[in-house]
């Protein structure tokens, strides 16, 4: 099944650009275009697409300002010629930026890696399946048991989460609020707003630092005593 895709460029020289390069991707169909955010509102929120292409500087509503304010459910790669706003659109889970003008060899890159995570998100549709000791999780086109006690901690990474485990890492598309949700917190909790950990694979506290096997996890300062509350409890020896 091909991924539908959907551009918004005020460029019409760039919208051509874009629909011959979706045109030699078999993958890939457009259902539509547009000249800035506002006008393709009506058709997307009708027909969603797997993709959008998205630039930034528009009139009436820039890229940036229409993920902010209308997140859409939709994979989005930017295609600008402006490389400064790239760490403020990646904080928005923007898939790919592409700076203008764009090579087909990196238009094709960015596609592939939208390819993949469109396969991943429809295997973690489901929620996790928990059991006592373990859960399984969807994983390069399988389901993995995953148990408690091999989970060391979780990190965050965009729209994925990065599982440590005793034997390896594996990473897994799911967001680390819903792993959060999903995980038991008398065995997890978070400790920072990337960051997961397994209460008794704590090894040691140097001052905001946990150390779990060979990592050195920070911390957030405004979960610190809940955190701190919750690894030692009553377990200190006193004086």
């Amino acid at each position: 099944m091909k991924l539908t895709c959907f551009i918004i460029d005020d460029e019409p020289v760039a919208r051509k650009v874009l629909k011959e390069f979706i045109e030699d991707i078999d993958f890939l169909a457009l259902t539509g275009e547009a000249e800035n955010p506002v006008e393709a509102l009506s058709f997307l929120s009708s027909n969603p697409a797997d993709i959008i292409f998205l630039d930034i500087n528009m009139p009436k509503i820039n890229g940036i300002d229409f993920l902010k304010n209308l997140n859409p459910d939709s994979i989005i790669i930017m295609t600008t010629a402006y490389p400064e706003h790239a760490a403020e659109a990646y904080g928005l889970d923007v898939l790919d930026y592409l700076v203008k003008p764009v090579a087909f060899d990196r238009f094709l890159k960015a596609c592939n890696k939208a390819k993949e995570a469109s396969e991943l998100k429809k295997l973690s549709a489901l929620p996790l399946q928990k059991s006592d000791d373990h859960f399984f999780i969807r994983y390069n086109n399988q389901i993995e048991k995953v148990f408690y006690n091999d989970l060391l901690y979780a990190e965050a990474m965009l729209n994925y989460v990065m599982l440590y485990t005793s034997s390896g890492k594996m990473m897994v598309y799911i967001t680390i609020r819903s792993l959060e949700e999903q995980l038991p917190p008398e065995i997890f909790i978070k400790v920072h707003k990337s960051f997961i950990v397994n209460i008794s694979k704590v090894k040691s506290i140097e001052g905001n630092i946990l150390n779990i096997g060979q990592a050195k996890i920070t911390i957030s300062q405004n979960l610190r005593e809940k955190v701190m509350n919750e690894i030692v409890r009553d377990k200190m020896i006193k004086r």
